[in-house]
């Protein structure tokens, strides 16, 4: 597995993660789209933490800086 994610892409996921993460522990959002932000938040946190995005695979993207 190959790197394909650089660190602005990292952190701009991270954020979102977080944002969606408050928006579902204070009931500002409810129901099916407070789940759906939730795993989807996970998701972003999950390919952060790995820095690699199957779906940048499918579509030949890279944010990582080549050396």
């Amino acid at each position: 597995m190959k790197n394909n994610m650089g660190t602005a892409d990292k952190v701009i996921r991270i954020l979102l993660a977080a944002l969606f993460s408050y928006l579902y522990f204070t009931k500002t959002v409810e129901g099916t789209a407070a789940t759906v932000l939730l795993v989807l938040g996970g998701v972003f946190l999950l390919t952060s933490v790995i820095s690699f995005c199957p779906l940048y695979t499918l579509f030949g993207i890279s944010t990582c800086k080549t050396k």
